[in-house]
């Protein structure tokens, strides 16, 4: 190949790199700006880094447990108390955060996946296929989503797998139905009708016009979505549902319930990861509402 034609290239590449980071740029400034977004970040940014520095911070875990005194109150040793087996509160607060953002991040990745791919293909291509798709979402948005991964986890008993499954599953079809009102709208736009007139395919028109057109309202849905796995999981496990043999705050609040924590005021057992589940269904939920409000204008507020 000429070394000209390489040199022309490589410059295209480098322009094209410069011209995306100075979008990402001003798109992260607007996000900043955004007060709703900001506040949701810090709290988002928060968890993130309790699930991943937290566990050098407060030791490993199982940690050493007073098997013989259990439920003990805050002390200087237990700074959050013992559990009703005398397992050490904040380190089991701790690590169990990796295990409910694990859980909504890898959830709310296989939603947005599905739900993406069924509402990109079905608003693109209509007809049968759409009917088809459509009813087939219908299906799943009529059906109350708590009940369903209740009765879910129950058939295909409980596991981490079984979780990530039975919340993804209730999960994907608002996605499905956003990304496919866009598309219908999308479809119809001028920069289509050109690509169609200089011969591109329905490959090239879905994945290099359409899907990068959609991508920013389907990450604020993933976002919003991984505050649903999150609250979804607790609830599952506060119920004996959720992933036998790991620790998550729904576990925690399940065995502070069992040991009667709300009755004896024992509010360091059931009060911390009730809050920690709170402030990041919160946080997540703050972040993709500004999210959307920056990425639509006609939401900015005037």
């Amino acid at each position: 190949m000429d070394a000209r034609v390489v040199r022309e290239r490589s410059s295209l590449v480098w322009e094209k790199l410069e011209t995306d980071l100075a979008r990402f740029r001003k798109f992260l400034r607007s996000l900043l700006r955004n007060r709703i977004a900001l506040a949701g970040l810090v709290v988002v940014a928060f968890f993130g880094v309790l699930a991943v520095v937290g566990p050098v911070l407060v030791g490993p875990y199982p940690t050493t447990f007073d098997k013989d005194d259990p439920l003990l109150e805050p002390s200087d040793r237990h700074l959050l108390g013992t559990d009703i087996q005398g397992f050490d509160n904040l380190v089991i607060l701790v690590y169990g955060s990796r295990i409910s953002l694990i859980i909504g991040l890898v959830s709310a990745s296989v939603a947005m996946v599905v739900g993406t791919l069924i509402g990109l293909v079905g608003g693109f291509y209509g007809g049968a296929l759409d009917q088809m798709f459509a009813r087939f979402t219908d299906f799943f948005l009529v059906i109350p989503w708590l009940p369903f991964a209740i009765v879910l986890s129950v058939i295909l008993g409980p596991g981490l797998t079984t979780t990530i499954t039975a919340i993804a599953i209730v999960s994907w079809p608002t996605t499905a139905r956003i990304v496919r009102s866009q598309v219908l709208s999308l479809r119809e736009r001028l920069f289509i009708e050109r690509a169609r007139a200089i011969g591109a395919g329905n490959g090239h028109i879905l994945f290099r016009h359409i899907l990068p057109n959609v991508m920013p309202l389907v990450f604020a849905q993933a976002i919003l979505t991984i505050s649903v796995a999150i609250f979804t999981e607790a609830f599952l496990s506060f119920f004996g549902l959720g992933p036998p043999g790991t620790i998550s705050w729904g576990k925690m609040i399940e065995d502070s319930w069992s040991a009667l924590a709300l009755l004896r005021g024992m509010w360091w057992y059931f009060g911390p990861p009730g809050l920690s589940i709170t402030l990041v269904v919160l946080g997540f939920s703050m972040l993709s509402y500004g999210l959307e409000e920056v990425l639509n204008p006609r939401l900015k507020r005037r």
